[in-house]
């Protein structure tokens, strides 16, 4: 995530309006923000994002263009993974700057290089004009389009069912994204914002979690019993770990 929650670093979006001054100017979103709600065009129809979303979690994920390699392997692997979407209660939905029957059309040649089925479970924003791309920061000003157009780096909103931004990640359009990686936030999120606990590094479901630092020893009993105390050569008793709660 970039130092401010935002996709992309402001410096950098400004400079594609000094590149392309016509486009409507960038809005900044920080991490705990409500994400905005906008309404756009897709393969399943014209959505209100806040309607689509409903009481779900929420992973907006942007691409440079239809009918590209690693987007290809990006969309396709994330169909795949719609079952573990579902069971954590995640609705998927990318963005390309690309009108809805080429999104369609492209489908045809996802599922087929994945060897799936032609059953597809999310939507894709069409953002032709880069409307979206612009106000959620998602721009990269190094690479454009055949006409010279600024094209979407791949970014990714993971927002949570009170609509607020949880995480935001910024990729280069030359490396694809790890939704191993993606799902394991998730499910650092969804337990964190439920439970006084923090995941460490490396951390996977069902691992050992650490005790948030403003839970008071007594209260830490309480609530973790099963938690440890590490030793260290400072004498404080920051580390607190416990098997991960229910």
């Amino acid at each position: 995530p970039t130092s401010r929650g935002q996709c992309f670093p402001q410096s950098a979006t400004n400079q594609v309006f000094l590149d392309f001054p016509s486009l409507p100017f960038a809005m900044g979103i920080n991490l705990g923000d409500v994400f905005p709600d906008f309404e756009a065009d897709t393969t399943q129809g014209k959505i209100s994002f806040h309607t689509f979303l409903g009481d779900s979690w929420g992973i907006l994920f942007s691409h440079p263009a239809d009918f590209t390699p690693v987007c290809t392997t990006e969309l396709g692997a994330v169909n795949k993974l719609a079952p573990e979407f579902a069971k954590r209660n995640v609705k998927p939905i990318a963005l390309s700057c690309d009108p809805v029957e080429s999104h369609k059309a492209w489908i045809t040649d996802i599922t087929a290089y994945s060897e799936q089925s032609e059953e597809w479970f999310y939507p894709i924003i069409a953002d032709e004009k880069r409307e979206l791309a612009v106000k959620f920061g998602m721009l990269d000003p190094d690479e454009k389009d055949k006409a010279g157009m600024p094209l979407t780096a791949r970014c990714v909103f993971i927002i949570g069912p009170d609509k607020k931004l949880k995480l935001s990640l910024l990729y280069p359009a030359s490396t694809g994204r790890n939704f191993d990686e993606i799902i394991r936030v998730i499910d650092s999120l969804q337990l964190t914002a439920y439970k006084k606990v923090a995941t460490p590094v490396n951390w996977k479901d069902g691992g050992e979690c650490m005790v948030l630092p403003s839970v008071k020893p007594e209260e830490a009993r309480t609530l973790f019993p099963q938690h440890r105390v590490v030793s260290v050569p400072s004498g404080k008793s920051y580390l607190r770990i416990t098997p991960q709660p229910e």
